[in-house]
């Protein structure tokens, strides 16, 4: 065996490496330095300046006592929003200042209850938003930790994955295309690895890697044997030695000059605040026409100056933007206990508008539990289980080239392997076959590794032997069978011929037929290790992996289909087993179309008759995310490889998985699946669709209430009456009416049947015309009510003047209270609902009972309030008003859903 490759006989993609100390467990102590940087080192001093070893890596026990020395492998990339900014927050608001000025003219005229009452409504509010905002905001910081990075590292000899934030300098990661560097790194092996550093340089073209020393006075962009923390692997793999981590890191340093960008706002809140804003100026308008009217009409100055004051406070939906984060936050929450987390808030908003979800097979519609159970070799099919013999030479040879050509490892017990779930099924069938992949490379050390690559679909790796080099191959039939020249018969290898080929590709067809997955094997023998692997091969044969659907996705996919939803399988895997699985899972007909790769284009404008897209290549999924976009669709799109982060950020909803998926496809994508499982999604779709119920429902409620309390003030300014409610009288009831019932409504659970009804237009606006509609029929209902209320109380029952106020202020607030039942979507029934089913609405409804009932039997509060305790007519009269706008509207929906089923008859 030639000397060079001696030391790097035992590692996994090796090119070099230098001499490592006799014992692999090092001992603690202080790690080595030197003038010279990492990255100027020879490769063979790296692991001595960082005492640790190749191929067993760190122990356990060195590694705690580094971690306890040098702190976890962290950067905060956010600063922690602090409870003092929060609630200096809530007063940079019109409300507050508002409010400010109620409180500073009763200060002038000299009305001390009423100024300490406004102070006392000011803290309220100012409570309430920052208990909300602080809430939420911790929410989302908690949402953080969910996504936590991991990597693979060797420690006491084995591969592990662990969590990125445990890595110490020392450790040996193992990396491969699709990875996000989790810490800085001196390469000790690679193969084909290249990284896009743009995020760390800003240089756009990828850089290739290798483990030659540059100069120590080498700039960052050019120091080719390095990886850096938060970079991308975009091809190839390698390993290399952690040499700093944390703040430590080239981007921590980075970090630390950077001011931290603000969190940002999606859509929907944007247009919240914008309609707060817009509120405010018309609101402020009409308060000063209303205030000029009172005045011209003979009322007095500082009562028409507070009452206007009041009546913008109270019109101003300030609960808006505060209900809606609060709203965002719990419903991220939720996708997350269900295994669907966001990465960016805007991807909820647009959740609940999906029309198309393009989803890819493999762990996502399937378990991702493969299992080798067939091999069709020359001689013939040979049906294989893991406990199973281990056959004759021709499957010996087939199982170890799949067992050397592979990235996986399996360890000792079950479940403590690490990497592809394919490549674990065949190194599974190979220990059945007596072939392990430690002892095969002990005999035929590996050389060199030709990573996976999308444009050739193959894998290579070279071993040394007896007789040269071999070169094990194996990737997707067609590829492997194109880079053949022979086939081994058992006794020889003869020539490839078209009716070998022909005969082959039958072969594959029957197997993806009976579901199947199918990867081809191949070897060959040759002098040199640089020979370009994917040419003259000997074909060995098929290998048939079981991966079974995944529980559950038949009912998801239907319930797709009855939300109008289109669900199409986008995968890499042959046409015939993509239309297998379609056919299990419900996404296609026995016989439905299936499209395969290099055809995509011409599928523009057919799409709607196509369930099936296999053998796509990722500029493919990339070209069909577009497609389906400029027809209107709102594009869900699934994806693991870094290849598919091109088509996750074009789609609408990037869906990355979280188990398998690489970091370059979370990066990209709106949201990760922690379960990388199909209904998942459709559990998410359902949580974005009552999300945007729940804040419309809200919204619709807090402006129904406020404008209600603006046409009571306005009528009797206009009418020339005495005002009905005081201007405190109006506070006290925009801090409880508006506050507390939004609040119950925002947590609502939707209805059973929100997944049988079309998306939405992702155009629609919170409140449309139908909306508006609604909320001044209901404020109109409301206002009259009141104002019968207003005129029985002091024309029949000739109350006086407090106990008419009273009247007033007490119908018109419960009519508000049970303006919540009106709240029910439209077909409901009108006792069982999203509504009443909803408890925080009827906890709501008692706690603000008390809030309105307690003061006018409490002396004090009763007296700054200008309130009196009801007597039995007067109760008779504010509930039997109140409750008159809820028959009113109840009973409209009612006729209006008799005339619909009588038009659809």
């Amino acid at each position: 065996m030639p000397r060079a490759l001696t030391a790097c006989a035992m590692l996994e993609p090796g090119l070099r490496a230098g001499p490592e100390s006799p014992d692999p467990h090092v001992e603690s102590g202080p790690l080595e330095s030197g003038p010279e940087p990492a990255y100027a080192l020879p490769v063979e001093d790296v692991p001595r300046r960082h005492r640790t070893s190749l191929q067993a890596g760190l122990t356990g026990a060195e590694a705690r006592h580094r971690l306890a020395r040098v702190g976890p492998n962290v950067i905060a990339t956010k600063e922690r929003a602090s409870a003092l900014a929060l609630l200096l927050h809530q007063f940079a608001s019109p409300v507050v200042y508002l409010l400010a000025a109620a409180c500073a003219l009763s200060l002038y005229f000299g009305d001390w209850h009423e100024a300490t009452a406004v102070i006392a409504v000011l803290a309220v509010n100012t409570g309430l938003g920052f208990f909300t905002e602080l809430r939420a905001a911790r929410s989302v910081e908690g949402l953080r930790a969910l996504g936590t990075r991991s990597a693979r590292v060797r420690r006491d000899g084995h591969v592990r994955v662990l969590a990125a934030e445990d890595l110490v300098p020392g450790d040996i990661v193992l990396i491969e295309g699709g990875d996000a560097v989790p810490a800085d790194l001196r390469l000790v092996e690679t193969s084909n690895l290249g990284a896009d550093e743009s995020t760390l340089t800003g240089e756009s073209v990828p850089v290739e890697k290798s483990v030659d020393p540059v100069a120590a006075n080498t700039r960052l962009a050019e120091r080719s044997s390095m990886l850096f923390r938060g970079t991308l692997v975009i091809r190839g793999s390698g390993t290399g030695v952690v040499v700093a981590t944390g703040s430590g890191t080239e981007l921590g340093g980075v970090s630390r000059l950077v001011e931290q960008a603000a969190p940002d706002a999606s859509p929907l809140e944007r247009r919240l605040e914008r309609l707060s804003g817009q509120m405010v100026w018309v609101v402020l308008a009409v308060a000063v026409v209303l205030a000029g009217f009172g005045v011209a009409s003979g009322k007095d100055l500082r009562l028409m100056t507070e009452a206007s004051i009041a009546l913008a406070v109270a019109a101003i939906p300030e609960g808006l933007p505060i209900v809606a984060t609060l709203t965002l936050a719990r419903g991220m929450w939720r996708m997350a206990r269900r295994n669907a987390l966001i990465e960016r808030l805007s991807a909820v908003e647009t959740l609940g508008a999906t029309t198309v979800i393009l989803t890819d097979k493999t762990g996502t519609l399937t378990e991702n539990r493969m299992t080798v159970r067939q091999l069709s070799l020359p001689s013939g099919e040979t049906d294989l289980t893991e406990s199973g013999s281990g056959g004759g030479p021709e499957i010996a040879r087939l199982l170890r080239v799949a067992v050397l050509c592979n990235d996986a490892s399996l360890g000792q017990g079950a479940g403590q392997g690490s990497g592809d779930p394919m490549e674990q099924a065949l190194l599974r069938a190979g220990r059945t076959a007596g072939l392990e992949r430690a002892s095969l490379l002990r005999d035929q050390p590996l050389v060199r590794k030709h990573a996976f690559d999308a444009g050739t679909r193959m894998m290579a790796t070279v071993h040394a032997s007896g007789r040269g080099y071999l070169m094990a191959v194996k990737g997707a039939p067609e590829a492997v069978l194109a880079a053949s020249r022979h086939v081994d018969d058992g006794e020889r290898d003869r020539p490839l011929d078209e009716v070998d080929r022909d005969f082959w590709r039958r072969r594959v067809e029957d197997l993806g037929a009976k579901g199947l997955r199918v990867i081809a094997c191949a070897g060959r023998i040759v002098d040199d290790a640089g020979t370009h692997p994917f040419e003259d091969l000997t074909f060995l044969g098929l290998v048939g992996l079981e991966d079974p659907a995944r529980e559950g996705v038949p009912e998801a996919v239907a319930a797709c289909r009855d939300a109008g939803i289109r669900v199409v399988m986008v995968t890499g895997d042959h046409a015939v087993t993509a239309r297998s699985i379609a056919h299990a899972v419900g996404i296609a007909g026995r016989d439905g179309q299936v499209m395969e790769g290099g055809t995509v284009s011409e599928a523009a404008d057919g799409l709607h008759g196509i369930a099936v897209f296999a053998r796509v290549s990722p500029a493919e999924k990339l070209s069909l995310v577009r497609a389906y976009q400029e027809k209107g669709e709102i594009v869900a799109m699934t994806g693991d490889g870094v290849n598919d982060a091109p088509a996750l950020k074009q789609a609408d909803i990037g869906v990355a998985m979280g188990r398998r998926g690489t970091d370059v496809a979370r990066e990209a994508a709106a949201m990760v699946l922690l379960d990388d499982a199909f209904p998942t999604i459709v559990g998410a779709i359902r949580e974005g669709r009552v999300i945007f119920d729940n804040i419309r429902r809200f919204a619709a409620y807090l402006l129904a209430c406020n404008l209600s309390e603006v046409m009571v003030i306005g009528l009797a300014v206009l009418s020339a009456l005495p005002l009905p409610i005081l201007p405190l009288q109006i506070l006290y009831l925009n801090v409880v009416t508006d506050v507390f019932p939004a609040f119950a409504l925002a947590m609502g659970e939707g209805r059973d049947d929100i997944l049988k009804r079309p998306p939405r237009d992702p155009k629609e606006p919170i409140l449309g015309r139908p909306q508006w509609v609604r909320i001044a029929l209901h404020a109109a209902v409301m206002t009259a009510a009141t104002f019968a209320a207003l005129v029985v109380a002091e024309f029949w029952l000739a109350l006086d003047r407090a106990s008419v106020v009273t009247v007033t202020f007490l119908t018109l607030a419960f009519a508000q209270l049970w303006q919540v039942f009106n709240m029910r979507a439209s077909g409901s029934q009108a006792f069982r609902n999203e509504v009443t089913r909803n408890p925080w609405v009827w906890a709501a409804l008692l706690l603000c009972t008390v809030l309105l009932v307690g003061p006018a039997y409490a002396p004090s509060l009763g007296t700054v309030l200008g309130l009196v305790p009801p007597d039995l007519g007067m109760w008779v009269l504010i509930l039997s008003a109140s409750l008159m706008p809820l028959l009113l509207v109840q009973l409209g929906a009612m006729f209006a859903g008799m005339r619909k089923r009588d038009g659809q008859a």
